[in-house]
C-alpha cells in the first residue's frame, strides 16, 4: 500500500487533526467496508503499518478521527 498521502499530509510535531484525518479517510475510506468489520484484522494491520510508515505517537487517527459507528465516508451508506 502506498502511505505517502498521509505521510505527506499529516507531519509533527502538531499533527494538525483536520490535515491528518482527511489524509486518513483519502487513504481508507476505499476500504472501509473491510475496516469497519470487526470479524477481521484489517483496522488493526492497517494501524500497524501507518504508525511504522509514518512513525506516528500511538492512537493518533483513532484519537483524533474517530467517529460514532466507525469510519464515515462520502457515499457510503
Amino acid at each position: 500500500m502506498n502511505y505517502t498521502i498521509i505521510t505527506s499530509q499529516c507531519k509533527g510535531p502538531k499533527y494538525p487533526p483536520k490535515k491528518c484525518c482527511s489524509a486518513f479517510k483519502e487513504f481508507a475510506c476505499p476500504y472501509a467496508d473491510q475496516l469497519n468489520d470487526f470479524r477481521n484484522d484489517c483496522a488493526t494491520t492497517m494501524f500497524s503499518y501507518i504508525n511504522l510508515y509514518g512513525k506516528y505517537p500511538p492512537g493518533l487517527f483513532a484519537n483524533s478521527c474517530q467517529e460514532k459507528g466507525g469510519l464515515k465516508c462520502p457515499g457510503q451508506k
